[in-house]
């Protein structure tokens, strides 16, 4: 990693972060608030054909604005408040760290890191523009370029590598699993804010089938949806940061994925509640029109952002790229499936999500029987009202409407044999469940803060606890909470750890072994030579190939029993063979067909056989 590019990016973030509380946003929002602002400039800037002016002069700008700001405290022209350092502040920072170094000594080897994440950001890095018709490289058009953009920026100041590209991803995650602790009230109450770090350590729980040492956007979603709806609430009584804030989320939650629109959904009836809540009108007819009006025009705006590159991507291609939003697409989709195959895949979508054994089904289950729980403690034990049974239901409703726009994807954007298996299901479901955990769990803190002993919270200290038993309680509890929060985490990296050493023998992790990867697009044609039937036939080794070596025209092969002279033709189309692993047949056919013994290796292809090379000439 280059240390000056990583403290070049470092300064940016202090400038971006410290420039936009000067105009109140809260602390805990400013990372994840201006790194959003940075991902929609560099977004402008893709769009108008600007993007590698625009990744140095982003970072340039915040330079110039930290600068500005240390000026502006020398001379002491405006000054921020210092709001404390407390317990959860420092357990960010540790585990922060920790997972970062973690995951920068990770490889990639998920299947979309290469069919489209990794690709598309090696893509923006090395090309400096968005594909184009002609890029036959990336098959994936219509999926937008948010985080992209954004690991793109830090890549290209601190060096291109997976390991960068997964701290730059874990950044924009980092500072989004902070931003929810601006709900808090009290930052000294620290059996609060380690709830928070306990349901942070827990979501990793249900993002087991992605986890963090990959480029997929499903746990980004939530976490995204979650820090935005954390700062409408924070600034329920400052209605145009309040919009901004939303209008910023929502803007950047269409760009992430097109399935974001759910999560804008939630945001923007959350803005109209509290907006509605929270406004001076008096006749109820002039509040909710004031408030709709409001609401409408900041999810109007945040949508245009992805009008533009709904545009974009229709007149820049042709053809219809999967899951992309189209009309036409979804009808001949419909037209084609019978309604026996659509209750055939509802069938087993039902069972699914009614499966206890299925990991979205029991966190449902769990923010359930928590915020049921909670609500029976403060309300009937405690004798303090609370809305938690209102929020239960919100979030219930938010889990049956994602549920049924998840089986309408399968029904209309997929095709039957991804849809009848209900392929990367639970990452789908998963990604409600870790939304619903965190704003279920922000919500409790708020229950908890108002119903404790002393409501004042200038008022609260050492002593503002009812007796001596709730304040061992108390001490207990936060420590306990931290331990676990701790282990949990910990478990994480572990997990993440043991992935990258067994990871070791894996396609990605042996193409590095015998070659140079490939940093420039090209069209070599490529032969990669997989032992491995299902990384064939799935596309695995091809996509994986593509990235690799950065060529279209890369194809993953297992089958070789073929007959001396067929064998010799298949070779002879190509201009290299990467042969990163030994397979029998393959090794055998070289031996008969160029009486030579090959082993593993990256081979140019000549008249007379094959040539070993380390890298590819284009």
């Amino acid at each position: 990693m280059a240390l000056i590019g990583l403290i070049i990016f470092i300064i940016a973030q202090l400038g971006y972060a410290g420039s936009i509380r000067m105009v109140g946003v809260n602390k805990y929002m400013a990372w994840i608030t201006s790194m959003i602002i940075q991902t929609l400039l560099l977004y402008i800037m893709a769009m108008l054909n600007w993007l590698r002016f625009g990744l140095r002069a982003v970072v340039i700008l915040g330079c110039i604005l930290f600068l500005v700001r240390m000026v502006m405290a020398i001379f002491k022209i405006q000054k921020i408040p210092f709001e404390g350092f407390h317990y959860f502040d420092l357990w960010m920072i540790v585990i922060g760290l920790s997972l970062g170094t973690t995951l920068y000594s990770s490889p990639l080897l998920h299947y979309d890191n290469y069919s489209h994440w990794a690709l598309i950001v090696k893509y923006l890095v090395l090309q400096g523009h968005l594909p184009i018709a002609s890029d036959a490289i990336i098959s994936f058009t219509s999926y937008p370029p948010a985080t992209a953009l954004f690991i793109t920026q830090f890549v290209t100041w601190v060096g291109f590598s997976s390991g960068a590209m997964l701290v730059g991803q874990f950044l924009l995650i980092w500072a989004g699993l902070y931003a929810v602790f601006a709900v808090l009230r009290d930052y000294t109450r620290s059996t609060n804010a380690f709830i928070l770090c306990l349901t942070i350590s827990l979501i990793n729980v249900f993002n087991i089938a992605i986890r963090m040492n990959n480029l997929l956007v499903d746990f980004i979603l939530p976490v995204v949806a979650a820090a935005g709806i954390a700062g409408v609430y924070v600034y329920r009584h400052q209605p145009w940061l309040q919009c901004v804030t939303a209008f910023l989320f929502g803007s950047e939650l269409f760009l992430i994925k097109n399935s974001g629109t759910m999560y804008v959904v939630m945001i923007g009836f959350y803005l109209l509640y509290l907006l509605m809540k929270n406004s001076k009108e008096i006749k109820w007819f002039k509040r909710f029109g004031k408030s709709l009006g409001l609401t409408a025009l900041t999810m109007v705006g945040s949508y245009l952002s992805f009008f533009w590159w709904n545009q974009h991507v229709h007149a820049t291609f042709s053809t219809v790229s999967k899951h992309q939003i189209s009309t036409s697409a979804y009808k001949n989709q419909l037209a084609s499936e019978s309604s026996k195959v659509i209750m055939k895949i509802g069938n087993k979508f039902l069972h699914q999500i009614f499966s206890l054994d299925s990991l979205s089904t029991r966190g449902f289950l769990l923010v359930n029987l928590t915020l049921i729980t909670a609500w029976v403690v403060i309300r009937l034990y405690l004798k303090k009202p609370n809305n938690l049974l209102k929020v239960l239901l919100a979030l219930d409703a938010s889990f049956v409407a994602y549920y049924l726009s998840v089986f309408a994807m399968y029904i209309v954007s997929m095709p039957y044999s991804e849809a009848i298996n209900l392929e990367g299901s639970e990452r789908y479901l998963s990604s409600m469940v870790i939304l619903n955990m965190l704003l279920a769990t922000m919500a409790l803190v708020v229950a908890m803060d108002r119903a404790m002993y002393e409501p004042d919270v200038s008022k609260r200290g050492i002593r503002s606890f009812k007796n001596i038993i709730t304040k061992n309680t108390y001490q207990l509890s936060a420590l306990v909470l931290a331990l676990f929060s701790t282990i949990l985490m910990f478990s994480e990296i572990n997990g993440i750890k043991y992935r990258s050493t067994i990871g070791k023998e894996e396609l990605p992790v042996e193409l590095n072994h015998i070659a140079k990867q490939d940093m420039k697009y090209n069209h070599t044609k490529v032969l990669v030579v997989d032992p491995h039937t299902a990384d064939v036939n799935d596309y695995y080794a091809g996509y994986v190939g593509k990235y690799y070596f950065f060529s279209d025209k890369v194809d993953g092969r297992e089958n070789f029993m073929l007959s001396n002279s067929d064998f010799k033709k298949v070779v002879q189309r190509y201009q290299y063979v990467a042969l990163p692993e030994w397979h029998r047949t393959f090794t055998t056919m070289l031996r008969k067909t160029y009486h030579e013994d090959y082993k593993v290796g990256l081979y140019k292809v000549t008249s007379k056989g094959l040539q070993k090379v380390n890298q590819i000439k284009n």
